[in-house]
């Protein structure tokens, strides 16, 4: 709600819903962070985790950053900035460890991989493979989506999700161009964006090189289990569940973004002139291509070959932003371009993700709520484990959700008699498919810089398609992958 107050010939709009917002945050603030002690959480064993006044204050930080990401009362990347203030100012953490953490190498990952997205734009490599690939699936819009989907899902099996949104983002931004929505959100095109982050998602669970988390877990479970889980294994009991994700998920969009054109007159024809038109294929397009797919193919090959896992994969992909300036393919004025609010955005995320770890505020969360479910039935435990790690996932980075949770619910599986197996697939797949927030994962940052939607509508449709990653997650666990021959519990 607006109110326009007029001086003379000016008018001045004040917006109460954001007031609200704002005030509610910082309420929300006061009223955790100078409440009284709260009970210890005491896990099955009859450990006690003290939560401190340090923990609280995290909690009082996340909930108001959480408040204003949802709303935006002030650009996303200003309250990443407010995150570390607020540790500082509150005395939670440092401003030397509360700040440093902005500078964190998953979030210079996500700045390199925004770059090379800028690379494909602008040496036209992307309007090149929007073309293409508009020729292959024709006009209609349905599959459009479709085309788009499996491109995404099919690349996060090679490359880290965060890099393969980076990449296929301005490739749909040529395919929205030939939309003719202009510049105005249209539901197609809030589908085509947020589908890319969703969908990206739900591909990165199906290998060991869609994201981190997966390494992450598989050394929780090797320490705790004393059992590996090997490349193949992992692809052998996700592919099912990724691709049944990625289909339901066109089918989520089909109904709740449907496009406002089923097809788009002329297209096909109209992308073999583009393509035409863009002429040979340049240097710059062929430097990048080869600067792109070497820094892919020294990330990829390290989980195969034991001579290259030292290799950090940010200083790999670090590497071809250096390489791209080298070469001259970009140059001092598009540093200026790069969206500063989306890498404040994760720089504030992982802030708020390590104040939680290190204050002890999210091992009492899990603690707390992961004993409610000891007596429960081992379905009920393997889904509150789900449902936990895809609400931890949303607030901070996925490799801290899994890191807090998976220790804590693998002790208690023994207690309950649930299978370690089907706990860390479980939390895995949850972990790869945050969709609610922006902060949850890269791509969905990514895909909010198309301005076609809002922080607020994010969020209302993550509801039902995170309703969904769990139903499909019970499917698995009651159904699927014991008949594909896993142990689970019960």
């Amino acid at each position: 709600m607006r109110d326009d107050v007029e001086f003379g010939t000016d008018s001045i709009t004040f917006d109460w819903k954001r007031l609200f917002f704002l005030i509610l945050g910082i309420l929300l603030f006061a009223l955790v962070h100078y409440s009284p002690l709260w009970s210890d959480a005491v896990d099955p064993v009859g450990n006690k985790i003290v939560l401190s006044k340090q923990g609280k204050g995290a909690l009082a930080v996340a909930l108001l950053a959480a408040t204003w990401w949802v709303f935006e009362v002030v650009p996303i990347g200003i309250t990443s900035l407010a995150i570390g203030a607020l540790q500082a100012f509150f005395f939670i953490r440092p401003a030397r460890e509360a700040f440093t953490d902005f500078m964190d190498p998953s979030v210079m990952f996500i700045f390199a991989s925004i770059v090379i997205g800028m690379v494909f734009t602008k040496t036209g490599l992307t309007r090149r493979l929007a073309y293409k690939m508009l020729v292959i699936v024709g006009e209609r819009t349905s599959m459009i989506y479709l085309g788009c989907f499996l491109v995404t899902a099919a690349l996060t099996h090679i490359m880290a999700h965060t890099a393969v949104a980076a990449t296929v983002y301005p490739l749909l931004i040529s395919i929205y161009g030939l939309y003719g929505g202009g510049n105005k959100p249209t539901k197609f095109g809030k589908g085509l964006f947020i589908g890319m982050a969703y969908v990206a998602g739900a591909g990165s669970i199906i290998t060991l090189l869609g994201a981190a988390r997966g390494p992450v877990a598989i050394g929780f479970f090797n320490n705790i289990v004393g059992r590996d889980v090997g490349f193949f294994e992992l692809s052998y009991f996700m592919f099912p569940v990724g691709w049944l994700m990625v289909l339901l998920l066109w089918g989520f969009f089909l109904i709740f973004f449907k496009p406002e054109k089923k097809v788009i007159p002329g297209l096909r024809e109209r992308a073999k002139r583009l393509y035409t038109e863009l002429g040979p294929i340049t240097k710059n397009e062929i430097v990048a291509a080869v600067i792109v797919l070497s820094c892919v193919l020294a990330m990829s090959l390290g989980s195969f070959i034991p001579a290259l896992r030292p290799l950090d994969k940010t200083a790999v992909i670090v590497s071809s932003t250096i390489l791209f300036f080298v070469t001259g393919i970009l140059d001092i004025h598009d540093l200026e371009e790069i969206p500063w609010n989306i890498v404040l955005l994760f720089a504030g995320a992982m802030s708020i993700g390590y104040c939680l770890w290190e204050t002890g505020a999210a091992k009492w969360l899990a603690v707390t709520w992961l004993v409610k479910f000891q007596h429960a039935n081992w379905f009920l435990f393997v889904m509150g484990i789900a449902f936990f790690v895809m609400i931890m996932t949303n607030f901070i980075m996925n490799v801290a959700a899994i890191a807090i949770s998976l220790p804590v619910a693998l002790v208690i599986a023994s207690y309950v008699g649930v299978a370690p197996e089907v706990i860390l697939f479980a939390a895995l797949a949850t972990a790869g498919m945050p969709f609610l927030l922006l902060v949850g994962a890269a791509p969905n940052a990514i895909a909010y810089e198309s301005k076609q939607f809002t922080t607020g509508e994010f969020f209302l449709y993550g509801i039902p398609a995170s309703i969904i990653v769990l139903v499909v997650i019970g499917f698995a666990v009651l159904f699927l992958w014991p008949m594909m021959g896993m142990p689970t519990g019960g």
